[in-house]
């Protein structure tokens, strides 16, 4: 199908952009890498009267440090972020995750800020850009501002950005030094995942002295799983100790009943997965 016709424009610089979208006003869209807005529009579930373009804004690509963070550019795709050695060393479950999203071809394409962004709660960097407590920095037209990851996520497909706002960097926390693993179950390789866990472990003397983990598709937002990482917070780093936290996985999540697996059928995965992800991380 042939999408609607809406004005283009291809700004090159953010200040740009933020005008061209508080002109278009609320029926504007924005593309990045096109992976989840160009379905949309051939589809014709959105019509938009303009779709901004970022692809000319050259300072939302690519990732430096700042001090003891990383700056991810909005525009960065899937394939650089995934390849990027800082992130590999300071943010190795972002690069996991990365790996698992969609195909070659989408993650040459895709973009980090545009899946942030979408929000779709089976997409695989909400999560780990929860657990790892990574901040959004929002561009609008009274200036920039920065937003917890766990204040940007507010529902299905929908985050704390203003129709005159856009997502220009992403500030990541260094993990040096911790294990990392993203554990997810899908129904084919480049499907979108039925259930996901990230985790992220730093252990110390065979006993785990801090823990971070999130949940992906677990409820209409990323989820952090608080008691899972209570349980394996100052015990051994043994099986038994994971086992034991993984079944906390579930408290306080919704998962939904839909064509590939029932409410109850994602509690039981996640407790797999949890304990897969936190045992695969904590090995390092």
């Amino acid at each position: 199908m042939i999408p609607s016709a809406f004005d283009y424009v291809a700004p090159s610089t953010v200040e740009e952009a933020v005008r061209a979208l508080a002109e278009a006003g609320e029926d504007a869209k924005v593309l990045a890498g096109g992976q989840s807005l160009l379905p949309v529009l051939r589809m014709r579930l959105a019509a938009p009267s303009t779709v901004v373009d970022l692809g000319r804004i050259a300072e939302l690509r690519g990732v430096h440090e700042d001090g003891d963070r990383l700056v991810i550019g909005a525009m960065t795709t899937h394939y650089d972020v995934q390849r990027d050695p800082l992130v590999r060393q300071h943010a190795l479950l972002l690069a996991l995750a990365t790996d698992t999203v969609a195909d070659p071809q989408v993650r040459h394409r895709g973009t980090f800020g545009g899946s942030l962004a979408h929000a779709d709660p089976a997409g695989d960097l909400l999560a780990p850009a929860l657990a790892l407590d990574a901040e959004m920095v929002v561009a609008g037209p009274n200036g920039r501002r920065t937003v917890p990851a766990e204040d940007f996520f507010v529902d299905y497909f929908t985050t704390a950005l203003a129709p005159d706002e856009l997502l220009v960097q992403v500030r990541v926390p260094k993990f040096s030094g911790w294990g990392a693993h993203y554990e997810k179950f899908n129904r084919v390789a480049q499907a979108w995942s039925i259930v996901a866990v990230a985790a992220a472990v730093r252990v110390d003397g065979g006993s785990i002295a801090e823990a971070r983990v999130g949940l992906t598709n677990m409820a209409s937002t990323p989820v952090r799983a608080r008691g899972v990482e209570e349980a394996l917070i100052g015990r051994p780093a043994t099986a038994e100790t994971i086992r034991a936290a993984a079944q906390h996985a579930a408290e306080g999540t919704q998962p939904v009943t839909d064509a590939n697996a029932d409410a109850d059928y994602r509690r039981h995965l996640v407790e797999v997965l949890t304990s897969r992800a936190v045992t695969a991380a904590a090995a390092g």
